[in-house]
């Protein structure tokens, strides 16, 4: 079992002021992991304190020395891989060898390569000569003392796209991962201490998002927050933000739509939209959980989706054949098996899955993979994100209907399209209000900015984008 009973402040392990420990569960069978102590008002601030004091010099580094820490942590993070790996799967439960091995902790490794190659080309100086022949600059500066809450679904992703920019920026911070899932944050800041930072310029505290996490976003000392979770918490913490006059980035929830349109590969694209869908079982913010097919191919899209489930193996993330393992915790079990139910008793068409247990799973936080069909934008499990392996069928009757059911959310994070002519995706993808349109099934890029519309957050991060809002612009005149 894991005891992680320190908190990493001013370059050390320190014994927090806090006594008031925390079990983390792991969901694959509903059994104490480990345990960690939640930060109380004092060991917040201690953390605050170190960060303050270590942002006189860090901020006014050079872009050469802050390459210099990027590599020493890619260096120190490629040896750790495998303990990621396992952490994340320990906390959270995603298999190991499809999932946490080659995606959750490459993920992280790929967000500190991403950022060596920005901050090298990033123009944190520019010369603008004025009409009368006076050169002026644009200097980016580092923005601060920076708060970094980062979510369990994917928890060294969200680490590192947010330390990383921070680094590179010149900005001292401290991160509290979720309580659900801080193993592999541990994991990472032992890391930090290998590749050697100055000391104070990463901190990291535990505890919960009530008192750590409030205590941290309304710190005084605080300059910026960049917070990655639900719609509701980034409310509260963008109200903290404006009585404080704090820099803010928020990445929220999503519902995003997957548009087949009626010239596309059906089976090609049912079958990879049910399986992304399904992928990190449902866990994920911009997972495409409302697929969008033309009416008169939806008996088709039906049979394809639950053939897609089959392919589907759902167990031990220990197991190298599974697919999709459990739901996090017990806390998403329940609510997720919920809603599933809610999307029943609204009368949405069962395709396959449902709220009954697996039949070969006892315990655990497992729920089988559900795809509704006929639904509407009208029904609970449209519009909310359900944030597990739930998908929701809707028809459309023509392109510009599709286009209108898509854009009927709160949220705008991601969106995809399918067409056998990508311009035609593309220009589909135009009119859909989402910070991210995927074409045909492509594939992601950690240089390309992430982040969302509407309800789903503010700003961007990932690559230099992500950099830029750790930053703030000064005019030196003259």
């Amino acid at each position: 079992m894991r005891d992680y009973n320190q908190h990493y402040i001013n370059g050390s392990w320190k014994t927090p002021f806090s006594s008031l420990s925390c079990d983390v569960i792991n969901p694959a069978n509903e059994e104490v992991a480990g345990r960690i102590i939640l930060a109380n008002e004092q060991d917040v601030n201690r953390a605050v304190e170190s960060a303050k004091a270590a942002f006189t010099s860090y901020s006014i580094s050079t872009v050469a020395e802050r390459v210099e820490i990027l590599q020493a942590i890619v260096t120190a993070y490629s040896k750790r891989i495998d303990d990621v790996a396992m952490a994340i799967t320990e906390e959270m439960g995603a298999p190991y060898t499809t999932l946490s091995q080659p995606m959750q902790a490459q993920a992280g490794l790929g967000h500190f390569v991403t950022m060596i190659e920005a901050i090298q080309a990033f123009p944190f100086e520019q010369e603008v000569p004025n009409s009368q022949g006076q050169m002026n600059r644009i200097v980016r500066e580092s923005v601060g003392v920076c708060a970094l809450i980062t979510p369990w679904n994917w928890p060294v992703n969200q680490i590192a796209c947010k330390v990383a920019p921070a680094l590179a920026a010149g900005c001292t911070m401290v991160l509290k991962p979720s309580e659900i899932a801080p193993f592999s944050a541990h994991v990472f800041a032992e890391i930090i201490a290998e590749a050697g930072l100055p000391k104070g310029v990463f901190n990291l505290i535990d505890g919960s998002g009530a008192e750590a996490g409030a205590t941290l976003t309304a710190h005084p000392d605080i300059d910026m927050i960049s917070f990655t979770g639900s719609t509701r918490a980034g409310i509260a913490i963008g109200h903290v933000a404006a009585e404080g006059i704090k820099g803010l980035a928020l990445e929220l929830g999503g519902k995003s739509a997957n548009v087949l349109l009626d010239d596309c590969d059906f089976p090609s694209q049912v079958t990879g939209g049910v399986l992304m869908m399904m992928h990190n079982t449902g866990q994920t913010c911009t997972a495409p959980s409302r697929m969008l097919v033309p009416r008169d191919k939806l008996a088709e899209v039906e049979e394809l989706a639950k053939a897609a489930c089959k392919q589907i193996v759902l167990g031990d993330p220990m197991d190298p054949e599974t697919t999709v393992g459990p739901l996090s915790s017990p806390v998403q079990f329940d609510k997720v098996k919920k809603l599933i139910q809610v999307g029943i008793d609204e009368g949405a068409k069962l395709i396959t899955g449902g709220v009954e247990r697996p039949t070969d799973l006892a315990k655990g936080c497992f729920v089988q993979p559900t795809v509704f069909s006929n639904v509407n934008n009208d029904m609970t499990v449209a519009r909310e994100e359900i944030f597990g392996p739930v998908l929701c069928i809707l028809p459309y009757d023509d392109e510009a209907d599709a286009i209108k059911i898509a854009n009927d959310t709160v949220y705008g994070l991601a969106a995809s399209v399918s067409s056998g002519d990508p311009e035609r995706a593309r220009k589909v993808g135009r009119q859909l209000r989402a910070g991210q349109v995927k074409i045909n099934g492509a594939s992601g890029d950690y240089s390309l900015p992430f982040g969302g519309y509407k309800q789903s957050g503010i700003g961007r991060e990932w690559g230099s984008w992500g950099l830029e809002e750790f930053l703030e612009v000064k005019a030196l005149i003259g």
